[in-house]
């Protein structure tokens, strides 16, 4: 098989002697977090898997960085095992990126172009952060090298096999676009389109995402050179297809009716449903709820006692207050359960006296029928049984039967 400029990343693991035993952690890891909806993830085992990721050309990353808070760089490599984070850069080969790359200044920029000519039409484009717009010639409001935004991402993209957005700001405009959103910042997808920039744009939303929705579609590119299923926002089915609140760990208590009125009362101490404290799980994609960050268990908003924000969505982030109920209308409990705004009723006076009749003789019938009879004093087969009185002896008027019988006869 023939690789690209970069060489397998079975190979470059081999060269940096790389503990095959990390590679298939992270495979089982990935396995976790995309089950379906991905072909890189079709095998049955993470040996396969990772022979599958060992035979891939190792892929040329190019990173732009926008109007962003580098969240989502931060994510990639803030993990709780060291030894992931080295991994990650072994699996991409990271050409350029702003945060993390030791250059600066003109040899940041001729890394950029020797990366772009290197591996020209071969290489992924990441964008973190939203494109400002207003004044875009200018570059009022992100210049880099004395270049507008906006005609870097131009650049970039135009020669890129593929476009990713990393992070809500970078997928629709996220908090920059905020109104009154006074730098007219719009998402990747919508800049290159308005530029006239035709390329697969993948937009993995979040604030910021899970790390593994980003290596899961690079590593599916490098494998077999195409991109995930992607639902009506360009979100990878694999990682947006299902409502948090579908595996959301409180589910039984929303079903229940079991809601947690404020922080630290009684319900949210206890782990009740946090939809009354705005919690937008119930309208919002992502895989939060089955796949946690930093594998940590529980390290989501949720898991430590915070509603969902709903930053993967771009109707609800950072347009719906935070501790505003989300408006939902597949989600409601089953009708016997109670709903999630339960009216107080009343005590009606003759439903509690017929309820009291009906349950008196319960009690009494089951009583009576808890207890053993005999005729017998102290039968030792009926301990503490109840003395029944033998009848009395019955007297016949007229002839006894037999001889009646007789005289007939």
């Amino acid at each position: 098989m023939t690789h690209g400029p970069n060489g397998s990343i079975g190979a470059h693991l081999d060269r940096c002697k790389v503990d095959r035993r990390q590679l298939l952690e992270f495979c089982g890891g990935l396995m976790v977090a995309a089950p379906f909806g991905l072909a890189l993830t079709s095998v049955t085992a993470p040996e396969a898997l990772a022979e599958e990721v060992a035979e891939a050309d190792r892929v040329a990353v190019i990173w732009l960085h926008f109007q962003d808070c580098t969240g989502c760089s931060e994510t990639l490599l803030r993990t709780s095992a060291p030894d992931l984070g080295e991994l990650i850069l072994h699996l991409i080969s990271l050409d350029y990126h702003e945060t993390l790359m030791a250059a600066s200044g003109h040899q940041a920029e001729a890394a950029l172009e020797a990366s772009m000519e290197r591996n020209l039409n071969k290489y992924v484009c990441i964008v973190e952060g939203s494109t400002p717009m207003l004044h875009r010639d200018e570059g009022a409001y992100a210049k880099i090298a004395g270049k507008p935004a906006h005609e870097i991402l131009k650049k970039v993209a135009d020669h890129a096999a593929a476009v990713i957005s990393i992070g809500s700001c970078a997928s629709w405009g996220g908090i920059p676009s905020t109104p009154p959103n006074p730098t007219q910042a719009m998402g990747t997808a919508a800049v290159l389109k308005e530029l006239g920039v035709d390329k697969p744009v993948i937009n993995l939303p979040g604030c910021p995402p899970n790390p593994y929705n980003l290596l899961a579609t690079v590593l599916q590119f490098a494998s077999n050179g195409t991109l995930p299923a992607l639902d009506d926002e360009g979100r990878p089915e694999f990682a947006y297809g299902r409502l948090i609140h579908e595996h959301c760990p409180r589910r039984a208590h929303f079903d229940a009716g079991r809601f947690a009125q404020r922080f630290g009362d009684h319900g949210h101490r206890n782990g009740w449903c946090l939809y009354r404290l705005g919690c937008k799980g119930p309208v919002t994609h992502a895989a939060c709820s089955t796949r946690h960050f930093n594998e940590v268990p529980d390290v989501w908003p949720i898991g430590i006692g915070a509603p969902c924000v709903g930053c993967t969505e771009e109707k609800v982030a950072f347009k719906v207050p935070i501790f505003e109920k989300a408006k939902i209308s597949d989600a409601e409990p089953p009708a016997f359960y109670p709903s999630v705004e339960e009216e107080a009723g009343e005590i009606d006076p003759i439903a509690t006296g017929l309820a009291g009749l009906g349950v008196g003789g319960l009690i009494g019938g089951t009583f009576v029928a808890s207890q053993r009879f005999s005729r017998s004093p102290g039968d030792p087969a009926c301990p503490g049984g109840v003395e029944v009185e033998e009848p009395a002896e019955r007297s016949w008027e007229g002839p006894e039967p037999n001889e009646k019988e007789g005289k007939g006869s």
